[in-house]
This record gives C-alpha cells, structure tokens and sequence, in this order.
C-alpha cells in the first residue's frame, strides 16, 4: 500500500523562500485580507496567520500568531477567533489536512479566510513552457506547481468542515520586459521549481530561449512587454455554530412565491 503523493521538495521550498526578497503578491493578498476584514462586522481579538513570511502580515496584525505552513500546523485546538492561510495552499502536500487543520483551531463561530493562488496563474508561461519542452526534447516535466480552479478551491471549504463558505477571484496583470524577467522575478518570490518529481538537473539554456521567444511572439503588447497572470483566490468559512443563519427545511415555506411576486401562477402540463 503506497502513501500519498507528495507535491512538494520542503527543504527545496523553504531554500527557495529563505531568499525570496520581492513580496509583492504577498503584500496584495495581504491587503485584499485586511479590505475583506473591514467589511466584517466583527472585532477579532485572537487571530493567527500561516505564513512562511512573517514580515508581511505582523505589522498589520501585530497581535497575531504566526504559523508556518508546514504539513503539521502549529496552532492550538479552538484557540483563535480568525485564521488567515495566506499563499501557500498551492504548495502543500495535503491542501484538504491543512483547512482541516486551521478549521481545529478556530472557536466556534470563527473565521478561516484563505488567500491562495489560483488556476489561471501563470497560464502563460505554462503554455510557452510547454510548447518549447515538447519541440526540443518530445515530452513534459513538472514545472510550475498545479493549482486549483476556484470552484474546486471552494469545495474544500465544505470538505474541512467549515459553514457558510465563499470563494471569490482577483485577477493581477503584470507586465515584463521579457520571459527572463519573469522567471527572475519568480525566483525573488521564492516561487521557482520546487516540485518533488521535477528534473534535478538544470534545464538546457535553448528551453528557456525558445520559451522567451514563444512567449513574445504571442503575447508581447504594443509596447513590447509580456504579460504574466496572477488568479488570486479567496474563500471564507466559519467553524460552525448554532447562532449562525440556517437554510430552511425544503417544503418549510408559508407563502407561494407568485403570491410574493404578485404575478399569476401558471401550472406546467403533464
């Protein structure tokens, strides 16, 4: 019997982040968070965050816990009013164990917000990448992380046990001058390769070559810049308690809804 797939190099992962020094879809995300939160009409006096960068969420939430996002998170059961799980979901071995794992540590009736990355992000460089590795070598190697599609992102919600869950996008657009700039700029994220079942060796020059050139030829803009696509991802969810809006019983209704409308009611044929 063979155990779970594993996605991710953690000790690659972590080297990766260690020199990350371009933030900036951290810092979105982190934004997007605190515009969400504002929007709560709730006071949250004992929040965690999970995040490998510490330095992006503890001036905002100076009273926070923070958690790395390793497989097993270190929070305590029922401890926190609100968890934060902040651009790492893609990485993780287990994507459904760690919602399950922030849903434990939630208080009744507190919240889970998840910033991640969604499937459309770097839906460019996936195809160029692609197209330049079968022309010179006739096959795929992982390359990029996979990461979900917002409806199944959203689903997971549910499957960790989380009420009244919601899941919404937003899609950043930043140019480049070239692909090379780009996977410069990946690298400063700490977003490079870190796949378990990636290639150890280090790709030929002529795949990124050919990969900047395809890259250009279909989607340089008029100013002759590149284009590179982030899906941001969020869901909400609240640990479950009894003071929460519950959906009516089906057949529960008292009024008909032409009554409502004021509209004539018109039977459909056998």
């Amino acid at each position: 019997m063979t155990g779970p797939k594993i996605l991710t190099d953690i000790p690659a992962l972590q080297r990766h982040r260690a020199r990350a020094d371009a933030l900036f879809l951290q810092e979105a995300a982190a934004d997007e968070v605190q515009d969400r939160l504002m929007m709560v009409n709730r006071s949250f006096t004992a929040p965690a965050v999970v995040t490998p960068f510490s330095k992006v969420w503890t001036p905002r939430l100076p009273n926070a816990v923070i958690c790395a996002d390793s497989d097993r998170l270190d929070l305590s059961e029922g401890a926190h009013d609100l968890v934060i799980h902040a651009m790492g979901l893609h990485w993780a071995n287990d994507p459904v164990g760690q919602l399950i794992q922030c849903s434990r540590a939630l208080k009744p009736d507190g919240m889970l917000i998840v910033a991640g990355l969604g499937g459309q992000t770097l839906e460019q460089l996936r195809s160029c990448l692609g197209q330049a590795e079968i022309a010179l070598t006739g096959g795929l190697s992982p390359r990029i992380a996979p990461m979900g599609e917002i409806r199944d992102l959203g689903a997971l919600l549910q499957r960790a046990g989380l009420a009244l869950p919601v899941a919404d996008s937003l899609t950043l657009t930043v140019e480049y001058r070239d692909a090379w700039h780009l996977m410069r700029d990946l690298r400063a994220m700490g977003e490079s390769n870190a796949l378990h079942d990636r290639h150890r060796t280090p790709a030929r020059r002529a795949l990124f070559e050919e990969t900047s050139r395809l890259y250009t030829a279909h989607y340089a803009t008029a100013e002759d810049r590149v284009p590179a696509t982030f899906e941001m991802v969020f869901l909400t969810g609240w640990a479950p308690d009894e003071s929460q809006q519950k959906p009516l019983r089906p057949g529960s209704a008292r009024q008909r809804l032409a009554d409502a409308l004021a509209v004539p009611e018109t039977p459909l044929r056998d």
